[in-house]
């Protein structure tokens, strides 16, 4: 019978930092296939640098996205981590107040979110198939940053909220805390290969819910 997978989001989605294949849309794709013991086949629609805000804005006004969506079985989305990337860098820039910039990117990011979410749910609606959604958690690219490691905290507290019999949140960030060195590729931003396992893993151990 086979399952579709359609996976939205930033370049954690596109798998940036890792050799081809070994981001984590590939490699979950691939222990999907295992657990549900038929074919996946999937189709990768990140964005490097996309932020909440683009990413809602597409899936309102893309057709081709939407359609994604609505046939897939199986969901994933990551985001969040260019918002957080853009207000400390402004902050750094203009030499403000960080804490204000921060907060004030937070609150934008959880109702872009919020959202997507909405989207999500709205254009899944009439299906009769079951289908998961899954959300990639963030770790914190910026440990240095004050106000980084509780920006990165709320908005995963924020995303986790979603968690129901059809949606799951993939909590990575404590794998990523203090493993940053093993975890991070050269540019100290993205996961290489061993950290894109590391959340395919936690997706993976959500299970399948109701296709499996």
């Amino acid at each position: 019978m086979g399952y579709q997978y359609t996976a939205i989001g930033d370049s954690l989605t596109t798998g940036f930092g890792a050799l081809p294949g070994n981001g984590f849309v590939p490699v979950y794709r691939r222990m999907a296939e295992g657990r549900l013991r038929t074919t996946v086949a999937s189709t990768n629609l990140g964005v490097n640098g996309m932020t909440t805000s683009e990413l809602e804005q597409r899936l309102r006004g893309n057709s081709m996205m939407r359609e994604a969506v609505r046939v897939a079985d199986i969901i994933t989305v990551s985001i969040g981590g260019n918002d957080l990337i853009h207000a400390a860098k402004s902050a750094a820039r203009q030499q403000g107040n960080l804490s204000a910039e921060l907060r004030r990117s937070l609150q934008e990011c959880k109702q872009n979110f919020s959202a997507i979410m909405n989207i999500l749910i709205q254009l899944k609606a009439r299906t009769r198939r079951p289908f998961i959604i899954r959300i990639v958690g963030l770790y914190n690219p910026y440990p240095q940053v004050v106000g980084a490691t509780e920006w990165v905290r709320q908005f995963n507290q924020y995303a986790a909220q979603y968690s129901s019999r059809v949606c799951g949140f993939a909590s990575i960030y404590s794998e990523f805390a203090g493993n940053e060195r093993g975890l991070l590729s050269i540019d100290h931003l993205h996961p290489n290969g061993r950290g894109y396992r590391v959340i395919a893993e936690k997706l993976d151990a959500l299970g399948y819910g109701g296709l499996a």
